[in-house]
């Protein structure tokens, strides 16, 4: 019989329960404590999964000391709760997997992330789509020169809701497309542009989750539609569409070039990944339309926080960071989400990136 690896799950909302029920069914994993700050939402899940009376469900955080070989911890809190958990957890000596962002804050990411290696533990943060079989295919395609000279990308990311209370549209949901962009070009951004509208709250609406001490804080108001601009050093543009309060709910991402477009749209379940062949014939002045084609490339149905928790207990196991997703990954995606608020709070004014993707001032 294997032993399997004591983990403790803090936070058990809208997405906190996906991540205790992947470790629950995991065959390397005994879920030693559940931890959220309400009572009512602990005992439905003690109920809905049938937990033991061997498994700690507390609203307080400072009590999974208490369990015996603890070895790993799951965040699933706001991300203004993260700093603060997550340096507990790294100095009680445990392995941490966090919900994303990593934190708020650019600064608070790059220690967290110099502390893992001095205790010697891993941090890993849920980029959820760098682990999902289209766009680890995507990656191959674009990077395989199938579409010639790359030339613009676009994104849009829509729904109605959930709306959050600790960070904007901008925080919840352009990492995602930040972080598809950067894996299937291979490089970071060097400068960035945003601007936004809020109708929702004008005023800060608190932290749902304030019983948990936090050390970054989110000013008002919360900017509920957000156009984003990456630029990167080869002079490829991607534009990033955010809103959470369209009906129309999409999520979908394309990459353009000389030969043809590759698009990832998630909503198309059976056929998410799509290579679009097609270019010009130049004959005397015109542009003739040539070489059209369209080929779905069929991927893998394996749930993608599925592979999400295998990494992380891969990496613990083997005591190797996560190349995809480890905490210094994160902290550039926080860099970048940094530099475009700097952008939204000057109204779309350009801000750049260092070489080393370290945010600068603003473009004077």
């Amino acid at each position: 019989m294997i032993n399997k690896i004591k983990i403790a799950v803090v936070g058990i909302g809208r997405w906190g329960v996906h991540l205790l029920r992947n470790f629950l069914e995991h065959p390397q994993v005994k879920v030693a404590a559940v931890v959220d700050p309400n009572p009512e939402r602990l005992a439905a899940v003690k109920s809905q999964y049938k937990l033991d009376d061997t498994v700690l469900v507390t609203t307080e955080w400072h009590t999974i000391k208490q369990v015996t070989d603890l070895e790993a911890v799951v965040i699933a809190t706001p991300a203004s709760t993260h700093y603060s958990l997550i340096i507990d957890a790294l100095n009680w000596g445990y392995h941490v997997l966090a919900e994303k962002p990593l934190t708020l804050d650019p600064g608070e990411c790059w220690q967290l992330c110099q502390l893992a290696e001095k205790q010697q533990r891993q941090l890993m943060v849920d980029h959820t789509y760098l682990f999902h079989p289209a766009v680890e295919r995507g990656q191959a395609v674009v990077q395989g020169g199938e579409l010639g000279d790359l030339r613009y990308g676009y994104a849009c990311r829509t729904h109605l809701g959930p709306v959050r209370q600790d960070v904007d549209a901008l925080w919840d949901l352009a990492i995602h497309d930040i972080a598809i962009f950067n894996s299937w070009l291979g490089q970071m951004p060097v400068s960035v542009q945003a601007t936004g509208r809020v109708w929702l709250q004008q005023e800060d609406t608190g932290n749902s989750f304030d019983n948990f001490s936090a050390s970054s804080e989110v000013s008002p108001p919360l900017s509920d539609l957000i156009w984003a601009t990456l630029t990167y050093s080869n002079g490829f543009q991607a534009s990033i569409h955010l809103c959470w309060l369209n009906p129309d709910k999409q999520r979908r991402l394309a990459v353009v070039g000389s030969r043809g477009s590759l698009v990832f749209d998630e909503m198309a379940t059976a056929s998410p990944l799509t290579l679009l062949h097609g270019e010009f014939e130049v004959w005397e002045n015109q542009f003739i339309p040539a070489n059209q084609n369209q080929q779905v490339l069929h991927t893998e149905t394996s749930e993608p926080l599925k592979r999400v928790c295998d990494r992380f207990i891969n990496c613990i196991c083997n005591q190797t960071p996560c190349a995809v997703s480890s905490g210094w990954v994160a902290t550039e995606l926080v860099q970048i989400l940094a530099a475009l608020t700097e952008s939204l709070n000057q109204d779309g004014k350009p801000v750049f990136l260092d070489k080393n993707h370290y945010l600068l001032t603003s473009s004077e």
